[in-house]
Parts: structure tokens; sequence; C-alpha cells
């Protein structure tokens, strides 16, 4: 049953149609997000990864209740649907809410946490080892990945996001805002205080994580040190779901990710694990289910220009596309080719996690 709660009102004269029209326009807007409303007369309710949405159509207002177990998941939650209901209403609109809600300094699951070791695993890999406090929630197979928060260098006293009175973040004034990249958890002893953290030095004009601009996240494990200070929120991102044949496809910058799923599979879990490289160096020992068969793929004199997608393209995969689970993050365009070849085998969305985890800045464009 959902602890945490909180709720909003909007007026008939706030509304550009009936609360009716309302609902049904947030209903639409949520579907893109996989979220599927249920209606009992005069209320349409969905539960989500976040938690619970009840909208409730009166006569003088649409009504919303958020509720959820977690309230670091409320907060999001919170914020996520303000932001739908700005996209309705406009954005000068004041949505205020009322129940669980929290202005204070932090968010609830928003994390300080600490440089304590740096160490390189291969020539284009670095591990930096974090200690932070109160990471019990960071400690599951559910959700692998963070928000880094990595703020300026040489400011040693940094400022980060806090919520705001509609549950949007408030944001540090540019010069103290940190740079949010995302990154997997590639180990989290939340007993001992400590997580790992697995950063790609790209060398090829990469920038991480899909962003336009430089590679923050490169930038900062080059030159971190223990003792920095960085932010960290979550987790996010989704792992596998059961199947019983697993494809497991991406560059380097998956490798944290695949790694962690492969240690986390079932014993007895069958599958294919396709990791593309630039060489021999960039291989890591990888403890897998016996079931699982791992290949590296080496860009480096490659006869192909693509060799991920064209490993994957070639792949025999089981004649029943319902019995497995397609999990694929890499480059931006090479994952467009990927998720359309995928989808082309007959392997439907919720048969397949894909996520570009980064983009490769063409030749004479600035990043």
């Amino acid at each position: 049953m959902p602890r945490f709660s909180c709720d909003t009102a909007i007026p008939q004269d706030l509304l550009p149609g009936t609360p009716a029209a309302a609902a049904d326009w947030l209903v639409a807007a949520s579907e893109p997000y996989g979220l599927t409303f249920t209606r009992d007369g005069d209320r349409r309710t969905t539960d989500g990864p976040f938690g619970r949405l009840t909208l409730t159509v009166g006569t003088d207002a649409l009504r919303l209740r958020a509720e959820s177990d977690d309230r670091g998941l409320l907060e999001r939650f919170r914020g996520s649907i303000t932001e739908q209901l700005l996209g309705l209403l406009g954005e000068d609109t004041a949505i205020v809410w009322t129940g669980d809600v929290e202005t204070g300094a932090l968010f609830a699951d928003f994390r300080e946490i600490r440089v304590a070791a740096v160490r390189d695993l291969t020539p284009r890999l670095r591990r930096i080892t974090f200690h932070g406090r109160d990471l019990g929630r960071f400690a599951t197979s559910d959700n692998l990945h963070v928000r880094l928060y990595l703020p300026p260098p040489g400011l040693e006293a940094p400022s980060w996001p806090r919520p705001g009175p509609d549950g949007r973040p408030v944001l540090p004034d540019p010069e103290r805002r940190p740079a949010v990249r995302y990154y997997t958890l590639r180990r989290v002893d939340a007993d001992a205080g400590e997580l790992d953290i697995d950063v790609v030095l790209h060398e090829d004009g990469g920038h991480d994580d899909g962003h336009s601009g430089e590679a923050p996240g490169a930038d900062f494990a080059r030159r971190a040190r223990p003792g920095d200070l960085c932010g960290m929120s979550g987790p996010y991102g989704l792992g596998v779901s059961p199947a019983s044949w697993y494809l497991l496809a991406g560059d380097e910058t998956a490798l944290p990710a695949i790694a962690r799923i492969l240690e986390e599979l079932p014993d007895d879990a069958r599958g294919t694990a396709l990791i593309e490289v630039e060489d021999a160096a960039d291989e890591l020992p990888l403890r897998a289910p016996a079931g699982i068969a791992v290949r590296w793929l080496h860009r480096r004199n490659a006869d192909r220009a693509r060799p991920l997608v064209e490993a994957v393209r070639a792949l025999t995969l089981p004649a029943d596309s319902a019995t497995l689970f397609a999990w694929v993050a890499c480059e931006f365009d090479n994952l467009a080719r990927l998720r359309e070849h995928l989808r082309g085998r007959g392997i439907d969305r919720d048969r397949m996690l894909a996520v570009a985890y980064w983009r490769r800045t063409p030749p004479g464009t600035s990043a």
C-alpha cells in the first residue's frame, strides 16, 4: 500500500476545457510512458514504476493524487506530473501540491559522495570508487543507473538542485551548476558505504550520454582525486526482464551494465552477449552463466565499419521472440540501426530495452 502521497487540484477556470477533457488529455499524454489508466466512474487510475496516479473529475476542478511507497520516487513522480500539467495549462501556471511535500535543501533520493580511489581497468576505462552514507536505496538489481552530479572544476562548495514547491528542481546559478550524467552502478556495498562507477575515457570526439557539448564525465574521471565531492541521485534505469534467452549488446560504455547484468542473471540463463571495444586491450574478465556466450568485437582493423551492428544482424535468434529479452546500449546511430533490426525480427517493445549511451560528434563539427 503506498505510504506517501500528495494532492493538487486544477480549478475549472484554469482548464482549457472541461475537467473530463483535461483528464482525457493527461491519459493520452501518459501513453508514451507506458502508463495505462483504468476508469471507475469519475476516477482514472494508473500504476507505474513511480507509484499510483489518480485523476478525479469534478464539476468544478480536476483533482490529482500521486502516491508512492518511497519519498524519493514520489518527488520524481510529482515533478513529472507537473511537467505534463504545464504542457496543458501553460508554463506560467502555478501548480500547488499538498501532503507529503518537502522543499528542503536536497531531494530525498540525493546523496553526496566523495572519491575514495581511482584506478584504470583498461587503457580507456577508469574505475572510480566513492564513499557515501545511507546507500541502501541504491543496492537493488531492479535499477542499475544513477545521475552523477559533477561540480565545476575548482568549486570547493558545490550547489545542488533542490525541490521546488511544484515538484520541479530548482537549479543552482549557472556558474555553480553541476553537470549531470547517467552512469551504471557497477558495484554497491551499502553496509560499507562504498560504490564503484566505471567511466569511459572517450578519445574519438564522442560525448557521453547523448548530450551535446564536451564530455564532462570523462573530463571528471581524468582529473578525479580522493576527496573530490560529487552528488548522486536515483537509482534509475531498468535491467533485463525474466526470459528463456537473453541478448546483451553494447559497446564499452555499456560494458559496466552488461558485466553487472551477467553477474546477476540466474545460473541457468542462456543467451549471447556481444561487446564492441577498440581492441583486445579493452577486454575485461567477466563472470557469466555457463549458458551465456560472451563475444568481444574489435573496431580496430575490423572488416566492417560497425562491428556490433553487423554481429547482431548476423546472430541467429530463437524462433519464438516472445521467449527472449534484448538489452542494447551503445552509440546513438548504431542504436537506431539495432533497434530497427530487432523490431524487424518481431521483438516487441516490452521484450527489448534499447538506450543510446552516447553520440559520436561528426568530424569537423564543434561538440
